[in-house]
């Protein structure tokens, strides 16, 4: 009597790799240094998880005037901000029911090179962080209560130690 051979399994790809788990789609409105796509991909896939496989997400990276702007109508700070988040209900461009769409990121990228200089932080491994943590933003995560804020850190820390980079909030 012969065994069956056993079926062997693929090996998953890991989030970024192969098949991205979140479809990234990149807007650049200033001329400035900017990640790859691939990069912004593989960040908010790892940060994303398998919750938002398939899952639509908008990056767009704006001067500051622009991201004062929509900080102060959105948030009431006239100042501009690293980055926002919207999500995809907040999204008036949203398809209906913002099924497949996660939401956008924001990203400034004058004031994230000033942060990351002010922190003695690389510019590559604070755009991931700010990836992540908008990503993270989109997904619910919030740190407006002092528990929250542990929890969406301690993702952050964990998701940005997956991709190779240090504790964003060591040095601060």
């Amino acid at each position: 009597m012969s065994v069956p051979a056993r079926r062997r399994r693929k090996p998953r790809a890991a989030p970024g790799r192969g098949h991205p788990r979140v479809q990234v789609s990149l807007q650049r409105r200033v001329r400035s240094w900017s990640p790859t796509r691939r990069d912004l991909t593989r960040w908010a896939s790892v940060a994303a998880g398998s919750g938002a496989s398939g899952r639509e997400l908008g990056v767009c990276v704006v001067g500051a005037p622009e991201s004062r702007r929509l900080n102060a109508r959105f948030r009431g700070l006239d100042a501009p901000t690293n980055v926002l988040s919207f999500n995809s209900v907040a999204l008036a461009h949203a398809p209906a029911g913002g099924a497949r769409t996660l939401g956008e990121l924001v990203i400034c990228p004058r004031v994230l090179r000033a942060e990351a200089r002010a922190q003695d932080k690389s510019l590559k491994a604070h755009w991931a962080h700010l990836v992540v943590h908008g990503t993270l933003h989109l997904l619910g995560y919030d740190h407006e209560r002092t528990a929250d804020a542990r929890r969406m850190e301690r993702r952050e820390i964990a998701v940005l130690r997956r991709l190779g980079f240090a504790n964003p909030y060591r040095s601060l």
